[in-house]
């Protein structure tokens, strides 16, 4: 008998990141987060961290990239994970921490150069893929 499973949310399943324990304990105990993405350059928490260090410090355009680098790394290990472009990313799961940061840096970024587009995307993603994260950070 074939059994079949049914999504009775009506969406996609959430989909949740491979832990990168090294990655992330580094930048618990605080090591530098250029020493982190150096080593770990793939781990979006790295390059969220560095982004919002560059924001707190007035560098904008620097805050950006670094965004733009985490969301990007994030989105392809979405993809390998088998997200498809729309679901839940929960927050919940530590692991997608770092690309949740990454989008909510890259959206602020945008908005203090006024690229108000892609500000609002970034927004619109963030609630999309986890309330709890749009939130959380932006409380912050």
């Amino acid at each position: 008998m074939t059994r079949m499973t049914q999504n009775l949310l009506g969406g996609p399943p959430p989909t949740e990141l491979p832990d990168n324990a090294e990655a992330r304990t580094a930048l618990a105990n605080g090591v530098d987060p250029f020493e982190v993405a150096a080593r770990h350059p793939d781990h979006p928490g790295a390059w969220a961290e560095l982004a919002d260090r560059a924001f707190a410090n007035g560098s904008v355009i620097d805050s950006y990239a670094f965004a733009r680098t985490g969301y990007h790394r994030g989105l392809d290990q979405l993809r390998r994970a088998g997200w498809r472009g729309q679901g839940p990313i929960p927050w919940e799961h530590e692991a997608n921490r770092g690309f949740l940061r990454a989008l909510h840096a890259l959206g602020r970024a945008a908005a203090a150069i006024g690229e108000d587009d892609e500000a609002e995307r970034c927004r619109t993603f963030l609630r999309d893929s986890s309330q709890t994260a749009a939130d959380e950070l932006n409380a912050s």
